[in-house]
């Protein structure tokens, strides 16, 4: 019995700058913070002699060609199986699917953790992360970026130059303890009630780049320096610069792309900024999933966002990444 997990993440500054079809062209930088909310895979070798998969679906299967999970079919041959040819694997997620938290990239570093377990290799973080990114991107042709596989399989608040060349630069967000706990306490994460596939926003901005829309464009390199003077407020301690940047970010974020909002998403984070709230943003691509604030307010938020209907979920940051929690 493997049990391996991945964390989910949140983003905060330059998310959309990750998408091969900006970074390839002007460099992208996203700060993401991995929280401890997670992607778990168990993986075991049953009596039976057949591959059994357990996830919003159930397949019963005899080889890796005919499995219909893409992820997992992929996986299974790039990290091969062949001594180990009949498996069962299960996943599970404290969060659900499409709400914005990058559990796409998480459960397939979990994934990718669990059969490097199995054929007892070494793989490091960056390695896991970049065969999660090249199963998605390259093999699944996925309009994503690469910030949820990097974040999922490092942990931590990392701030991820995305090059070119393809290279990814992390590094952690260097900031003063205290600045680390304040961020921590006061931030907070409200469920919207929508969840959604970030395909369509995603298709539509990676298009539009793609054929160098100039509006796209602007769009995305103002979100990138955004990012920047976000990562410049927080490692000397102005939090509140780094929430009135948060803001900035959701008002132009939204101007990327029809459906990244919709009324009554805009009707509850109007509520939260008249109630302390002093910045934020919905998580991930748009369409759904968290509104994230941040206040030194905490008590009246929380009253006035539940009573509204919003379902409030706690975290804390991960500074673990990807890792294997049993081995027997």
């Amino acid at each position: 019995m493997i049990i391996t997990s991945s964390p989910l993440r949140i983003s905060l500054g330059g998310g959309g700058t990750d998408l091969p079809s900006y970074y390839r062209e002007h460099t992208g930088f996203v700060i993401s913070a991995a929280i401890n909310k997670y992607v778990y895979i168990t993986l075991h070798e049953p009596f039976s002699e057949e591959i059994i998969l357990k996830y919003s679906k159930m397949e019963v299967v005899k080889t890796v060609e005919e499995i219909k999970h893409p992820i997992v079919r992929e996986a299974l041959k790039l990290v091969g199986t062949d001594e180990h040819p009949h498996l069962e694997i299960t996943s599970m997620s404290d969060i659900p699917a499409g709400t914005g938290l990058g559990s796409s990239g998480s459960f397939t570093t979990a994934l990718l953790c669990a059969l490097h377990c199995l054929k007892k290799n070494s793989v490091p973080a960056r390695e896991l992360a970049e065969q999660a990114c090249h199963i998605e991107l390259d093999l699944l042709g996925e309009p994503i970026g690469k910030q949820d596989q990097y974040i999922a399989a490092i942990g931590g608040i990392t701030c991820l130059t995305f090059k070119p060349d393809g290279q990814v630069e992390a590094e952690p967000l260097r900031m003063a303890p205290e600045t680390l706990h304040t961020l921590e306490d006061n931030l907070i994460l409200f469920f919207t009630g929508y969840t959604r596939s970030a395909s369509n926003i995603l298709k539509d901005q990676d298009s539009r780049s793609r054929k160098k829309d100039q509006g796209m464009l602007d769009n995305l390199h103002f979100i990138k320096d955004l990012a920047f003077e976000g990562k410049a407020a927080v490692e000397r301690g102005d939090l509140r610069r780094f929430a009135e940047l948060m803001h900035i970010h959701w008002e132009h974020k939204k101007k990327r792309t029809q459906g990244m909002s919709n009324s009554q998403i805009d009707s509850y984070y109007e509520l939260g900024r008249a109630n302390g709230a002093m910045g934020g943003k919905l998580i991930g691509a748009g369409g759904g999933g968290f509104l994230m604030f941040y206040t030194e307010d905490k008590t009246r938020l929380r009253h006035v966002m539940t009573a509204a209907g919003l379902r409030e979920v706690r975290f804390r940051f991960d500074f673990a990444g990807s890792q294997v929690l049993v081995q027997s």
